[in-house]
């Protein structure tokens, strides 16, 4: 790949997940407590949503128009590019509308106010909401992608090991995946979070703070794993075996609870666009590169270690939620502890 096309994959994924950056819990706080407001924000960057039905029977549809949030990089993406789902509702009389959004974190501020139905985010958002009260619930998740993160150093770095951490300049997005993740892999070598200095950046800010060596290691998770691993980043840990990294679906409650039969239909597609992905992920590459901007070489490594599949919430799911939730509270990321499986829908 040449230096400018390098450049060019870079300055798209950092497009998508801007939004992310320097986010504190406070501000997450903040943004699902004020409701007009972050409505605004969101009706301003979404579509106008069609109007709802009123709640009947689960023999019948409660929904006319049912409004799907989606990030780029997304199982939910290829679901919407292979058109199944709106051929599965369109008997029962329902539409599909397609929202975008460039992380997680808004698209749960969008599910709090209304804008948006069901959605997807990886696992650190929800806890968040939960923490911040959002009348939210888990419908699914994905199996595990235990191996789409990485500490990542520079192929010349000293760093060899996770001990040979102890002291550096480790960067990753404060309140995400990935920031769960360094605090396992540290515990992994019997250190800590405050064995090392934190420097708090987004995937885009990070990735230069890399290529300047300003940081010593980088945590972060796919596309950008990838993407700087095919420039010759090195891999001192990945996530396998530590973390799960799954996907998550979420829904307001109310929205869940009257219309079952819209999650189930989401449910069933989902899985059977996954099951295809597995079969073909060469044309899962074709299908993605383009909308992404992402090179063909990049995706076709992070759709070989990555699931696109909805499985209804087990034990094992919430236990893993709560484990981060539990972390995040220790590390005065949420203001208050939280219990996951309050929030499950059929727990």
């Amino acid at each position: 790949m040449s230096v400018a096309r390098q450049f060019a994959v870079f300055r798209s994924i950092r497009q998508w997940l801007k939004g992310w950056q320097h986010r504190s819990v406070r501000s997450f706080a903040l943004l699902f407590a004020v409701g007009v407001g972050v409505s605004l924000a969101i009706a301003a960057c979404s579509p106008t949503p069609d109007a709802t039905g009123s709640a009947s029977p689960a023999s019948a549809p409660a929904t006319t128009v049912v409004r799907i949030g989606h990030q780029k990089f997304d199982p939910l993406t290829l679901v919407k590019a292979r058109n199944g789902l709106e051929k599965r509702l369109q008997p029962l009389g329902i539409a599909v509308e397609w929202t975008e959004f460039q992380a997680g974190p808004p698209l749960l501020e969008a599910l709090n106010v209304g804008s948006i139905d069901i959605g997807r985010t990886g696992d650190a958002p929800p806890v968040f909401a939960q923490a911040a009260d959002a009348p939210l619930v888990y419908i699914g998740g994905s199996a595990p992608k235990d191996k789409s993160s990485a500490v990542l150093v520079r192929p010349e770095s000293p760093i060899q090991t996770v001990a040979d951490l102890r002291g550096k300049k480790i960067a990753f997005a404060k309140g995400s995946s990935s920031n769960y993740f360094i605090v396992q892999v540290l515990e992994s070598a019997g250190l800590s979070i405050d064995d090392i200095e934190p420097v708090y950046l987004s995937p885009g800010d990070a990735r230069s703070a890399f290529e300047q060596g300003s940081i010593d290691a980088w945590a972060v998770w796919d596309p950008f794993y990838a993407a700087a691993e095919q420039q010759g980043a090195r891999v001192v840990r990945d996530s396998e075996g530590l973390v799960a990294n799954r996907d998550f679906y979420l829904a307001s409650r109310s929205f869940a609870e009257q219309n079952s039969n819209v999650i189930q239909a989401l449910a069933a597609e989902t899985q059977a666009v996954a099951a295809w992905a597995d079969d073909h992920p060469q044309e899962v590459t074709k299908i993605l590169s383009p909308l992404l901007g992402i090179d063909e070489a990049v995706l076709d490594v992070v759709t070989r270690r990555r699931n696109y599949g909805f499985e209804p919430m087990n034990d094992e799911m919430i236990a893993e939620q709560q484990q981060i939730a539990d972390t995040f509270f220790e590390l005065k990321l949420i203001p208050k502890p939280v219990q996951v499986s309050d929030i499950v829908l059929n727990p």
